[in-house]
């Protein structure tokens, strides 16, 4: 680690310590998780805006959350794991998961891709496509996700297109139509999240249906 990394670590390890902060002494993950979804949008705000003042302190709280947990984990008298456990850790994934890389091996661009889903279900022994994709996300991520995830595991299951976009459809043009549907929903009170996490949660049934006839 860096002398600033180091220092940091030795402050949350003071704050945690007797004598320390009774509030951070508290923490635990579960209360800690609202604070760490709480940065991470706002760092994600102030890259919308460009304000590189602004990324600079978010990004420090989101790693600051990542060091806090680290500090609670590190206290677990049954499973303890530390910061450097973590950083050794996904260092390791992404050796591994860049074979192209770090090896002589030569691929496409479309190959990383293939090959870092590849390698994950190896990894993590995933028979499911919905394995390892957290359901409480917003529910345009989880549409989103799912929908890639079937994709990538080549399953054919066709989702209904009331809306045919035009091939020139680009970003700001997809907002203006799912704000418009948005708007719409709202005049006919209906809530689009749990619309869309409802409609979601049908797709993963079929998910499931599929995976479950193609290992009977």
């Amino acid at each position: 680690m860096t002398s600033e990394l180091i220092r940091l670590h030795e402050v949350m390890h003071r704050l945690r310590s007797p004598g320390g902060c009774p509030w951070d002494a508290e923490q635990t993950h579960e209360s800690l998780l609202k604070y760490l979804l709480e940065e991470s949008y706002e760092f994600s705000e102030a890259v919308d805006e460009k304000d590189r003042t602004a990324m600079r302190e978010e990004l420090g709280d989101v790693l600051l959350q990542v060091y806090f947990h680290a500090a609670i984990a590190a206290e677990d008298p049954e499973d303890p794991f530390t910061i450097e456990d973590v950083a050794g850790g996904i260092a390791d994934k992404l050796i591994r998961r860049h074979p192209h890389v770090f090896t002589d091996s030569e691929v496409t661009f479309d190959d990383v891709l293939e090959n870092w889903e590849k390698q994950k279900q190896e990894e993590k022994g995933r028979t499911s496509a919905i394995e390892g994709v957290p359901l409480a996300q917003p529910a345009m991520a989880l549409a989103a996700k799912m929908v890639y995830r079937a994709d990538k595991y080549g399953y054919s299951l066709p989702v209904a297109h009331p809306v045919t976009l035009p091939s020139d459809t680009d970003e700001a043009k997809l907002g203006e139509i799912l704000l418009g549907v948005i708007d719409q929903a709202q005049q006919l009170g209906i809530d689009p999240e749990i619309a869309l996490r409802t409609a979601t949660k049908s797709y993963i049934s079929r998910i499931q249906e599929h995976e479950g006839q193609a290992g009977a």
